[in-house]
């Protein structure tokens, strides 16, 4: 029985100055780091989501199968104007079927004090309706401009407080895809 748990680890925005990248690249390398973890990075500018192309179901087929392999989500928002980018909401609308009772966890980012909470209050309730299971608290990464340098290494005076909070999280995300993932496999057995 294969017990690798398969993340999908969301960067939020396409815009060119994102500093969130960022903060996304490295919560994805700390998944890395966890044991029977496998860690897909999906950045959006990689793909054609809806709205921005031809296909007419407004999918993108990579994502699709990425999300179908994906046994939890790692999402990384920036805040922009109170609230989440359109490019994640455009790339969380795509794939409705391939959430459902799979957990989430939250990472939110901002050049200020807040660190993103305004963005995942607002990215909550749209999540929820995805089918995607929220996890009970989130990291925030205030003044994230200031936390990494730019290659996009964490500052040594950051690294003990978000490896230790980071850790907590994967921790429960890991716990929550685990169940969630047997409870999948009985739901289908008796759907057959």
């Amino acid at each position: 029985m294969d017990d690798t748990i398969v993340i999908a680890v969301l960067a939020g925005t396409t815009r060119e100055q994102r500093e969130s990248i960022k903060a996304a690249r490295y919560i994805a390398r700390l998944g890395e780091q966890q044991p029977n973890v496998e860690i897909i990075f999906v950045d959006p500018k990689e793909f054609n989501f809806p709205g921005d192309g031809n296909d007419p179901e407004g999918k993108d087929p990579r994502y699709s199968d990425i999300t179908a392999r994906a046994d939890a989500f790692f999402v990384v928002t920036p805040e922009y104007n109170h609230s989440f980018p359109g490019s994640l909401k455009r790339m969380l609308d795509s794939e409705l079927a391939n959430y459902n009772h799979k957990p989430v966890a939250f990472a939110g980012c901002s050049n200020g004090n807040w660190g993103g909470t305004r963005a995942i209050e607002s990215l909550v309730p749209a999540v929820r309706e995805t089918g995607l299971v929220v996890m009970s608290w989130d990291v925030y990464f205030p003044y994230v401009q200031k936390v990494f340098n730019e290659q996009g290494e964490i500052h040594e005076e950051f690294r003990e407080r978000y490896e230790k909070s980071l850790g907590k999280l994967y921790a429960e995300l890991l716990l929550f895809a685990r169940t969630l993932k047997q409870m999948r496999k009985e739901l289908e057995a008796q759907n057959a």
